[in-house]
């Protein structure tokens, strides 16, 4: 099964565990990447004002840079860190923007302590593929655990 993993990495989290999965399942990987950098203030989550805490709240797209070929691959691993139990708006814009029609997809994601929740149900309908999982994996996540997740989705 031909795999991409997307992600978006706000502070270099999801980035270092996509790296290890695209390592685990000898996937493509593809960045997902604001126009905007996000600055630390605009990440400092206890700040109202904050742009994470605005981007949130306003529910705008986030454009990014690049696009996403995924015509080639089957399956798609999704990664994201959580934001008030859910995906970064980011994310939403990437899956309106792609065209993962008929693809399989496979969330997962990095916390300092919020649980998926919903995020799964939320997102599906912004795509025409199929979500089969989300999971939420520890920063320090080890090879072991990574590749038994990836063995349960290639069934």
């Amino acid at each position: 099964m031909k795999t991409l993993i997307a992600y978006f990495s706000a502070g270099g989290v999801t980035a270092a565990l996509a790296s290890r999965l695209a390592e685990a399942a000898q996937a493509d990987l593809f960045e997902i990447r604001p126009e905007a950098p996000y600055s630390p203030a605009d990440l400092r989550w206890t700040n109202p004002l904050a742009r994470c805490n605005r981007e949130k709240i306003g529910k705008k797209d986030i454009p990014y840079v690049g696009r996403a070929d995924a015509a080639a691959y089957d399956l798609v691993l999704l990664g994201f860190p959580i934001w008030y139990y859910a995906a970064p708006n980011i994310i939403e814009t990437f899956l309106k923007q792609t065209d993962l029609t008929g693809k399989k997809i496979a969330l997962f994601a990095t916390s300092g302590g919020s649980e998926m929740g919903k995020t799964a149900a939320k997102l599906q309908p912004l795509t025409k593929g199929e979500i089969i999982d989300a999971k939420r994996f520890a920063a320090n996540a080890d090879q072991s655990a990574l590749q038994q997740w990836l063995a349960g989705l290639n069934k």
